[in-house]
């Protein structure tokens, strides 16, 4: 029978009743004679509370004591499920990511794994108790209590996968896969059977929220198959499969998705003079400040002059413009700035690789609606466009219909 790793955000644990929904799963599994290791989230709402609990503190809490506070969550959860099992006949047990241990970089509240001691796991398994884990968390190489960042449990999930050569990583969720687009914006939205890693990594690197983008890289890196199914249904059903394979009916779509991401916002330098390393000029700033810098466009202006746009996060729109504006005088800018009522969105599918008209098509869609396209990034298998926010709901049903998703 296979080794299958699950793991369960915190809305398929997000009470008792849930907790014991999850543990019935689990059983059907080990009855059926698969191992399981089992990797949990905190409850849901639960990591917020602790940070909220944080900030009544600090405004600004140590990454060290942060770290430290917010791993409990995952503690709670995964006793729970544990007893749960124990309750039931099945041997269980449960370990934090220090116990493993999972060893990571010393970046506190955004660590990365370095290593995966799988031994203890193994002999666990080979015992035939069912392993469950804390998702987001681990040990620095200091000795510390570490966390992978938000959504770090899908992360924690599929690099326990890798190590231990899992036959399929489930990521449980309360969705019963990935859709064309979301479901609550299209209700027409089609769950896809199978998906690459590359249009994946691309979706959820675009605003798609089912799967962390940390979580995609790290699967496409170690070949770790990946399924995305829903832990609020009866049934298991297919969910979706993330896949290096492409099917039969990959050259036949044009596009497998769409994406879209209200958190944006756009800045403008106009009236710079145009002399290399003008662009260094403005991003360097930027980027040593620790403000992610998206989607980019320079135009030639008048008089050897040149204006540049660009996109940031729109929770950091103001120390970016406070960046930019006390630079003006150095970068000789004649205007500075900005819009946080923008979003982005976009269409991904390998199928672009050997089909032309696909960005007409898009800007046509749009166009009809009189929906206006302020900034363009491409990429193989990608179109993003900026637009006014009001329109993102009705830009992305447009685009689903132009490319008839329905039918996938």
């Amino acid at each position: 029978m296979a080794l299958i790793v699950q793991k369960y955000g915190g809305t398929s644990v997000g009470s008792i009743e849930r907790i014991k929904n999850v543990a019935k799963r689990v059983a059907k599994f080990k009855a059926q004679g698969h191992d399981i290791v089992v990797v949990l989230s905190a409850m849901s709402g639960e990591t917020n509370r602790l940070i909220a609990l944080a900030k009544e503190i600090q405004e600004h809490p140590d990454p060290r004591e942060l770290d430290m506070i917010v791993s409990t969550g995952e503690q709670v959860t995964i006793g729970l499920l544990a007893m749960t099992l124990k309750t039931m006949g099945l041997d269980a047990i449960s370990y934090c990511g220090w116990q493993i241990p999972i060893v990571t970089d010393t970046a506190h509240t955004k660590a990365r794994i370095q290593t995966i001691d799988e031994n203890k796991m193994r002999a666990d398994l080979k015992a035939g108790r069912v392993v469950v884990v804390a998702g987001f968390q681990g040990i620095s190489e200091e000795g510390n209590v570490s966390t992978l960042g938000r959504g770090g449990s899908d992360t924690s999930a599929v690099a326990l996968a890798a190590a231990l050569k899992a036959d399929e990583c489930q990521i449980y969720t309360d969705v019963d896969g990935v859709y064309t687009t979301d479901p609550r914006v299209v209700p027409e939205a089609k769950r896809l059977k199978t998906i690459t890693f590359e249009e994946m990594l691309e979706l959820a690197s675009l605003g798609s929220k089912v799967l962390q983008i940390r979580s995609v890289e790290f699967a496409g890196k170690y070949n770790v198959r990946l399924r995305v199914l829903s832990s609020l249904t009866e049934e298991t059903g297919e969910g979706t499969l993330i896949t290096y394979e492409e099917d039969s009916n990959m050259e036949k779509a044009l596009v497998s998705g769409i994406a879209f991401d209200k958190n944006q916002a756009r800045i403008n330098v106009k009236g710079i003079p145009d002399k290399p390393g003008v662009a260094y000029q403005i991003l360097g700033p930027i980027a040593e400040s620790n403000v992610e810098i998206d989607m980019i466009i320079q135009n030639a202006g008048e008089n050897g002059t040149t204006d540049f746009s660009f996109t940031v996060p729109k929770d950091e729109y103001h120390r970016a413009m406070k960046i930019l504006t006390e630079l003006q005088p150095v970068l000789g800018a004649t205007q500075i700035d900005g819009d946080n009522a923008v979003a982005k969105v976009s269409i991904v599918g390998v199928g672009m690789r050997s089909h032309s008209g696909v960005a007409s098509t898009m800007f046509r869609a749009l166009a009809e609606e009189g929906i206006n396209i302020s900034l363009i990034s491409t990429s193989e298998i990608k179109i993003s466009v900026l637009i006014e926010e009001k329109y993102l709901e009705l830009a992305t049903r447009v685009l689903h219909k132009a490319f008839e998703l329905e039918k996938v």
